[in-house]
């Protein structure tokens, strides 16, 4: 598990290789993560936007953007936790990924950048 801490928002991520989604023969790699957000502040805040960096062992990249996350904008109260699962394909065997949310203060509107820090994401094969 990877975690930051960004303006009181802190960020954890948990990965998991898919080996029943992926198939290594046709260079389909299959990866799920969980992302809990935690909000540390004294206010409320909404997640906006997301914008991600993909990374393969091969050298390829790719950036990911759009509103919200899994079709929601949450809203996450002062304590509390909000988390989600998600997923990336690769056509390597290792590589990562990292970004950021755009983040707004439900009482002034104020949006900040929350980082997502970068993860690994490696076939368990690759590890030995």
């Amino acid at each position: 598990m990877v975690t930051a801490i960004t303006q009181g928002v802190k960020i954890s991520v948990e990965t998991s290789y898919e080996d029943e989604q992926s198939n290594p023969v046709n260079d389909h790699f299959m990866f799920a993560y969980r992302i809990s957000i935690e909000n540390l502040s004294d206010y409320s805040i909404q997640l906006k936007r997301r914008q991600w960096f993909i990374f393969d062992s091969c050298g390829a990249q790719r950036e990911v953007e759009g509103e919200g996350v899994v079709g929601v904008q949450p809203i996450i109260q002062p304590g509390e936790e909000y988390s989600y699962v998600s997923g990336c394909h690769l056509t390597t065997e290792i590589g990562s990924m990292s970004g950021n949310y755009l983040m707004s203060r439900i009482a002034d509107e104020t949006e900040f950048t929350v980082d997502i820090p970068e993860f690994e994401l490696v076939v368990p094969y690759r590890l030995n």
